[in-house]
């Protein structure tokens, strides 16, 4: 289940946040390391990750010098968080694209932008649509080529941001590469069942047109 949504600009200014159940302790002690960790961006760092954290996963994606997180419990459907994230980014973009990047934005200037969040939140929390939409994005999202990690070694052992995004670049890149060798391998196997057939076919047109056509 989706529990909390933040939205930063890449400068660390708080553009928005859900409205959320603030009695919780751990979810108010994941919010604080997401502004840790948003401390530690750089412009070299991931566009997109999964961090392990506890029982939950913060899911976070770098669109247009704006950062979205969303915190979720963990073994919530990767592929659905990053859906929703780009379903808000998308939405976002498309109301306060021009607004945002002002220097004259105040902290938390959008937070009508909760109504959006809250809407969607209760779609992607709905069973039915869950399910459905589970099923839709298996072959879309591309899950799999987004880097996880704990957050713990981020934050409190040294590990860098930018080294995450150089391993997701190399897990696309073997993604890629294996996806080649797949369609290699297919290719060979339709030459060797077809290949016999073909030549059988283009004997007996040689041998129809030896006999009777020479």
């Amino acid at each position: 289940m989706i529990k909390s949504t933040l939205i930063f600009r890449d400068d660390g200014l708080p553009l928005c946040s859900s409205v959320d159940d603030d009695t919780d302790p751990s979810l108010t002690e994941q919010k604080k390391k997401i502004k840790v960790l948003l401390s530690r961006f750089t412009p070299n760092s991931a566009n997109e990750a999964t961090l392990e954290s506890g029982n939950f996963e913060i899911h976070y994606i770098r669109v247009n010098m704006v950062a979205y997180f969303v915190i979720a419990e963990k073994g919530y459907p990767r592929n659905l968080a990053f859906s929703y994230l780009k379903d808000v980014a998308q939405e976002f973009e498309h109301s306060y694209g021009n607004e945002y990047t002002k220097p004259t934005v105040r902290p938390y200037a959008f937070v009508t932008f909760d109504n959006f969040l809250q809407k969607t939140k209760k779609l992607y929390s709905d069973k039915r649509v869950q399910d459905n939409m589970d099923q839709l994005n298996q072959d879309l999202m591309g899950v799999k080529q987004i880097m996880t990690k704990n957050i713990e070694d981020l934050l409190y052992r040294g590990d860098s941001l930018d080294k995450m995004s150089d391993l997701s670049a190399s897990l696309r890149q073997d993604s890629k590469k294996y996806r080649r060798t797949a369609q290699k391998i297919n290719f060979d196997l339709l030459i060797s069942q077809y290949a016999p057939i073909v030549l059988l076919a283009l004997f007996f047109v040689f041998l129809i047109w030896w006999v009777f056509l020479r």
